[in-house]
């Protein structure tokens, strides 16, 4: 008990005589409430019955099941960066082409910087087309 309390003391004293430590940089208190970024992601009727399935995605650090995690997180964080919801719908107000992409469907669930998500993605025209494609590689498509 006497060398154990004779080492504390030595090691105090060394520490001491080092010098101060540095003071700790506390961690921003919304990183530390924040929701860590997790979705699903559920295909049906793609027509590839490989990505007729439900994805797990979690970003910083990256992982799931998804089989672009690394591409699908950077493109979040691009939009992100670039100030754009990726889950926003078309607005009502948008005109769209009246072109049919096949009868995909993806339905996104989960969080992503703090927020809910749920949203749907359909190739029904135009508009909702180019939201499924700016989103890839998140929504797999099957092209190479």
């Amino acid at each position: 008990m006497l060398r154990l309390a004779a080492f504390a003391v030595t090691s105090a004293l060394a520490a001491a005589a080092a010098g101060p430590l540095p003071p700790l940089t506390p961690l921003p208190l919304d990183r530390l409430l924040a929701t860590p970024d997790r979705l699903t992601i559920a295909m049906a009727d793609t027509g590839n019955r490989q990505l007729d399935r439900e994805y797990r995605l979690e970003c910083e650090p990256t992982g799931g099941d998804h089989p672009q995690a690394a591409g699908a997180c950077a493109r979040l964080e691009q939009l992100s960066r670039e100030g754009k919801d990726p889950f926003a719908p078309v607005s009502k107000r948008q005109v769209c082409t009246m072109q049919h992409g096949g009868p995909a469907t993806a339905r996104i669930t989960g969080s992503w910087n703090g927020h809910r998500v749920d949203a749907t993605f359909r190739r029904t025209n135009g508009c909702e087309i180019s939201r499924w494609d700016d989103l890839e590689p998140l929504l797999p498509s099957g092209r190479s």
